[in-house]
């Protein structure tokens, strides 16, 4: 397993001013609508992209250098992302600080990389990462943040990605919007038949009606979700899944796959599931805390229910700007006593609770 990530820190992004999280290997962001939870996710997705050469794309699908920087593009601001990992002996990181340019764009001011104790550093002026100009000197890097990867399910409208016809060639992994995850299931099926099972079966307990997917290449080297009902002989395509099965196979293939990332990030998780099927994601949730380090933002009772104070990190809004907290477990042990996790959310015991702003830079 990859080194495990010891800090994120990230400051000047939209809503945070400034926050460090210790991801355990389960971390779940709790707070009011709009306290910055999916911020705090989006900036981990920052990373992501800019180890894949993406810097550019993902600031302009976010609206531009204006809509990221904390209060704004004026007064010169900067957005800083450092992530540290290791494994109890060496820990290797890396820092991006990031400057709006003509265009609304992001350009560098710094790029570091620290490594078994050797530091590398870029100046400022690059568009894209220059990691990838010194790979024997960041290749271990390298690795942790191609392991930061955000997964979205959200969409399943008629065009949605996961619906869509794909190519079979070349899909070992499972896309973070799940537009291949015909090709990757059948990849699965091939390559990994116990874990396909293991999904299949996993499926059936929440949707008993659901007998297997039905995956074949096409003419072209393509592929598209479909599935077989019990005791039906008709092919169903993906529209006649309700969107919460939908989301729910999507999760359940994310999470049970044989080679997951390093660290797994989703927003919303539970959204469209039922209660019961929010259990069964606790379970594979854990699962795959095994093999990766999980972040999660929610607001499901629920699913808090399933998991310990250790694992939250409750997220306020103060003056404007979102701060990030672990609970007091002493103050709260008599709480636990008496109260589920997730009764104490609904009480509002554990802060993350909408509150009055007298001074409010961002929205």
């Amino acid at each position: 397993m990859p080194r495990k990530i010891q800090n994120i820190h990230v400051e000047g992004y939209t809503s945070i001013r400034r926050a460090d999280v210790q991801p355990g290997d389960i971390t779940l962001l709790v707070g009011a609508n709009g306290a910055g939870k999916s911020n705090f996710i989006a900036a981990m997705e920052l990373l992501g992209r800019i180890v894949d050469g993406e810097l550019g794309l993902e600031v302009g699908l976010r609206g531009g250098a204006q809509a990221l920087l904390h209060a704004g593009a004026k007064g010169g601001g900067a957005i800083v992302l450092r992530i540290e990992a290791g494994d109890g002996k060496v820990t290797n990181g890396y820092e991006a600080v990031l400057v709006p340019a003509a265009n609304d764009t992001l350009i560098f001011k710094q790029e570091r990389v620290d490594r078994r104790g050797f530091t590398k550093q870029w100046g400022g002026g690059h568009r894209e990462t220059l990691l990838h100009t010194a790979p024997e000197d960041t290749e271990d890097v390298v690795d942790i943040l191609r392991g930061c990867r955000v997964f979205h399910f959200q969409d399943t409208s008629r065009n949605a990605p996961v619906k869509q016809l794909g190519y079979v060639d070349g899909q070992d992994f499972l896309r973070p919007d799940a537009g291949n995850l015909a090709a990757f299931l059948l990849y699965l099926r091939v390559e990994y038949p116990e874990s396909y099972e293991r999904i299949r079966s996993t499926v059936q307990v929440m949707a008993p009606f659901f007998r297997d997917f039905v995956l074949a290449e096409d003419a072209k080297g393509r592929t598209s979700l479909r599935w077989s009902q019990q005791g039906v002989d008709a092919v169903f395509p993906a529209e006649a899944l309700s969107d919460g099965t939908l989301r729910y196979i999507c999760l359940t293939t994310l999470l049970l796959q044989p080679r997951p990332p390093a660290l797994l990030a989703l927003d919303e998780p539970e959204l469209g599931l039922h209660p019961f099927a929010i259990v069964q994601l606790a379970d594979m949730l854990r699962s795959a805390a095994t093999h990766s380090q999980i972040v999660i933002a929610t607001q499901s009772v629920t699913l808090l229910n399933q998991f310990s104070l250790d694992d939250l990190v409750v997220v306020e809004r103060d003056e404007g700007g979102t701060v990030l907290r672990r609970p007091d477990a002493e103050a709260l042990q008599e709480w636990l006593d008496d109260y589920s996790l997730g009764e104490l959310w609904e009480k509002n015991v554990l802060g993350g609770r909408p509150t009055p702003e007298s001074h409010s830079p961002r929205g």
